[in-house]
């Protein structure tokens, strides 16, 4: 997993590449967290992500909850067609508030 950052004033603006997996995100925990706690909003580009595990996921929901608990905004935006298939799976589309631009192909029937 690779992490390209751009900050822009209060927003951390990150776009993820590979795969995050149970290896790649203990890797990169901390330094997302430490990123995190920079920034005022976090955002997050996984049109990247090549593979997401149940650690990846994970990764994910803490860092969203660490957000909602410092009163900063996590949004994830470009989402994969790796990351969308795992959201489908578990019914968490709508888990994180943000809008997914899914193409019709990638839906299941």
């Amino acid at each position: 997993m690779t992490i390209h950052l751009e900050e822009d004033g209060e927003t951390c603006r990150l776009a993820i590449e590979g795969e995050m997996s149970i290896y790649e995100a203990a890797d990169h925990k901390n330094g997302l967290f430490e990123r995190l706690e920079g920034c005022r909003e976090m955002v997050l580009d996984l049109s990247g992500v090549g593979e997401l595990d149940s650690a990846g996921l994970q990764l994910l929901l803490m860092l969203k909850r660490e957000a909602e608990a410092g009163g900063k905004r996590l949004q994830l935006v470009n989402h994969s067609q790796a990351v969308y298939a795992v959201l489908e799976l578990l019914k968490m589309e709508q888990h994180f508030g943000d809008p997914m631009v899914i193409p019709a192909e990638w839906r299941t029937p």
